[in-house]
């Protein structure tokens, strides 16, 4: 059996930075992925993941992520959890445990692998965590080989399986069980108001798959190349060679644009943090101009002001010294950057998977006709 282990510190890290270079502005934030980690190798666990080939057939498998608005959180915020006598929150990794024990409680069976549903500096830590803590495998996959805002962006909704039931836990110890809903986009709204209620967002269980279809629609090596993407950057460092060109390496991606953050404009609403990013630089020897649409994740990019890369294809922001990935809700105005973009899933590039869930016509953008990234650079 094949498997990966993360021993060290520095595994840690670059596993965290590569999740967050794949993360697209998504994903968490990658201090609450390093707490995780670090937490559960202080409690001398094994922390990593396995070949899917070795999850059993038969085994049940459930899915295990972060739902909620990534915006930053005011003081306000501090006066609503006083005034509903709510102590201090539990910690992301324990509460998606509690989520998945409550799903398998709920479906009468023991979970035998756990698969994150995306790739992200906290949303893949933290169910490998939970899974070093229950005694349960991670596949060496995920179900959107990226981060992405919604339901409909992962591999089951393509594939027409539901993911419910599903089981919401929040910060606090409220836990909501959720048998069915009419379809996977009332099942996103459904699990977007309870991260509301839940005022830092819930953690899910969803998706209960036997092993021989999580397998059929797994997108696989994701961790493994999650981890080889942040290694790259951390060696091309220690080298005092460019990281972001290894990291872009190790992605087999493309280095778009270099420049400055001169404008980011956002607003936290249902559930997500919606905005727009503007970068000043050079294209070709020329002053040029990039703006970049984000729903939680970025989504659709602006060449001087004509469309140009965007979903399902990967647009990456990050940092143009170290390499290291911004979340949507850290990039900053004056942030000297380096945009990448890397080729989506084939999946996700069908004419109905363009419409109804990962195109610029789903994400409020009709007149913008999906181009492929290898086509545009």
């Amino acid at each position: 059996m094949t498997s990966t282990t993360l021993s060290s510190e520095a595994d840690c890290r670059d596993f965290v930075d590569g999740c967050l270079f794949m993360g697209t502005g998504g994903g968490g934030q990658p201090e609450e992925g390093m707490t995780a980690l670090r937490s559960a190798l202080d409690d001398g666990l094994e922390v990593g993941w396995v070949d899917a080939d070795s999850i059993a057939d038969d085994a049940l498998t459930v899915t295990a992520y972060s739902s909620g608005s990534i915006a930053p959180q005011g003081p306000e915020v501090d006066e609503l959890i006083a005034s509903l006598h709510l102590g201090s929150p539990q910690a992301l990794d324990r509460v998606m445990l509690q989520a998945i024990e409550h799903l398998g409680s709920f479906l009468g069976q023991s979970v035998g692998a756990i698969v994150p549903v995306e790739l992200g500096a906290s949303n893949s830590p933290a169910p490998i965590v939970a899974g070093a803590r229950l005694g349960i495998p991670i596949p060496d996959g995920d179900y959107s080989g990226r981060a992405v805002p919604d339901e409909m962006q992962g591999t089951p909704f393509i594939n027409e399986i539901p993911s419910f039931p599903f089981a919401s836990v929040d910060a606090w110890g409220n836990v909501a069980i959720v048998p069915e809903t009419a379809n996977a986009y009332m099942l996103e709204r459904v699990s977007k108001m309870l991260s509301i209620a839940g005022i830092h967002g819930t953690s899910i269980a969803s998706t209960p798959l036997s092993g021989r279809d999580m397998k059929r629609i797994l997108v696989p090596g994701t961790l493994t190349r999650s981890l080889a993407i942040g290694r790259a950057a951390r060696e091309a460092r220690e080298q005092n060679e460019d990281p972001v060109d290894a990291a872009v390496e190790a992605a087999a991606g493309w280095r778009l644009f270099d420049g400055v953050v001169s404008q980011k404009d956002w607003e936290d609403r249902d559930g997500y943090m919606f905005g727009d990013l503007t970068i000043d630089g050079e294209r070709e020897g020329k002053p040029a101009q990039l703006r970049i649409w984000f729903k939680n994740e970025n989504h659709v990019a602006w060449l001087d002001g004509e469309p140009w890369v965007c979903s399902p294809d990967l647009i990456s922001v990050v940092d143009a010294v170290t390499g290291r990935g911004y979340t949507s809700t850290d990039v900053a105005e004056g942030h000297r950057v380096s945009v990448v973009g890397m080729r989506g899933l084939e999946v996700f590039r069908s004419e109905h998977a363009l419409q109804h869930a990962f195109g610029p016509a789903y994400f409020g953008y009709p007149e913008i006709t999906y181009r492929p990234i290898e086509a545009l650079v």
